[in-house]
């Protein structure tokens, strides 16, 4: 019994931290042991640890800890490929280890050996895809076709030359500091691909965090019928209300079903949850992207308009706040007296904000915006021949 209680705290305890780590900052957590476990886990862990690191080994230990983060998290390294093919590897090997004996079962035929296999290794070749595909590399040969694909908005966006490349700057393109070159249509630095994500490699980017999500609900399903299957052939509902009298509900029969199956099938009942919550975590990466896809815009033009916006709506409020300060300042000088109601329904200077909103000019709907996004505008050669003979 100390066995499942074990599991089901290990179960639990994986579900809070999961939940702290990405959720740990929103406003419904603030105050909580959610968002400290969070700010445990993102910061303090590591103050600590180079806290630790200094008071042992001094300014050398700090100064080597320091460079292994400035390399790891700051240069270009394989390391989360690596542990990605791990991941992936061993969490393979331990289903067909644990649970290949049970196929053929009552519910899944032999097929679900080979197809689990085509699965994982269409899940690899999307991932080699996304990681050594180019994501859209502006060069001096090739950055005429980047100019001519999309055109400066002139407020995210204006015409100006990278200060590190020496070359014109594509409208929605970035400099990553990482991989030391422009990206056309940047959308961020992705380190388990260890490369980032651009106009040309986004499809696969895509298709990886959609075709992850399937292949996890897939493996949670199947593993939940080899389990509904050994419950099946051992009769184990049947024996529950023949012989030992348990009502026939499922609040009566899940306690003990729940207990048999810990007690049984633990490795099988781990990995399951396992699927389910990375299950959980690809739907919501997928449906993130997916929205910035509908929408044509990506994760950097995202983080551009919250400060546009920001700074907008601070040069509002700093006018408005002139402009309450000035109007009291002249209250000061004899005025004829105003109406009492025109006052009472004036609204207030401070509260008359202009407020700037995204103007997203990329966007031509969502059926296009995909289309795009299969396609990107600069590989398609009757595109970029039509745009050079425009301009």
């Amino acid at each position: 019994m100390a066995v499942q209680w074990l599991l089901v705290c290990h179960g639990l305890a994986t579900l809070l931290v999961v939940v702290s780590f990405l959720c740990g900052q929103w406003p419904i957590f603030q105050g909580t042991f959610v968002q400290r476990i969070h700010y445990f886990i993102t910061f303090g862990a590591y103050d600590y640890l180079l806290r630790c690191v200094g008071f042992v080994c001094g300014s050398r230990g700090t100064d080597a800890v320091l460079a292994v983060e400035y390399r790891c998290c700051y240069r270009s390294n394989p390391t989360l490929q690596v542990l990605y093919m791990a991941i992936l590897g061993g969490t393979y090997y331990l289903i067909v280890k644990s649970s290949f004996s049970y196929i053929p079962s009552y519910y899944l035929g032999e097929i679900h050996r080979y197809t689990s296999l085509l699965a994982v290794g269409v899940g690899v070749a999307l991932f080699l895809l996304t990681s050594f595909l180019d994501p859209g590399t502006v060069k001096t040969e090739n950055v005429s076709r980047y100019l001519s694909a999309y055109d400066y908005d002139n407020i995210i966006y204006s015409e100006k030359d990278c200060s590190t490349c020496r070359i014109p700057k594509p409208a929605r393109s970035k400099h990553c500091s990482i991989c030391d070159r422009c990206v056309a249509r940047f959308d961020h630095h992705c380190g388990w691909m260890n490369n980032c994500i651009g106009e040309r490699n986004t499809r696969f980017f895509m298709a990886f965090l959609l075709w992850h999500f399937l292949l996890c609900v897939y493996g949670t399903i199947v593993i939940g019928l080899i389990l509904a299957g050994r419950l099946k052939e051992f009769k184990v509902i049947y024996i529950l209300t023949v012989f030992y009298g348990v009502e026939n509900t499922f609040l009566g029969l899940a306690p003990h079903v729940v207990q048999w199956l810990l007690g049984s099938y633990n490795t099988q009942i781990l990995l399951m949850v396992f699927l389910a919550i990375v299950a959980l975590l690809m739907a919501g990466f997928f449906g993130y992207h997916a929205k910035l896809c509908l929408t044509n815009t990506t994760t950097n033009e995202t983080f551009k308009w919250q400060e546009y916006i920001n700074l907008s709506r601070s040069l509002s409020e700093a006018k408005a706040n002139a402009s309450t300060v000035e109007g009291t300042a002249n209250g000061l000088t004899h005025k004829p007296p105003k109406s009492k109601w025109k006052s009472f329904f004036r609204r207030s200077p401070s509260t008359v904000l202009e407020v700037e909103t995204q103007r997203n000019i990329y966007d031509k709907g969502a059926m296009n915006n995909l289309w795009e996004v299969m396609f990107p505008l600069s590989s398609r050669l009757s595109f970029w021949q039509a745009k050079t003979k425009t301009g």
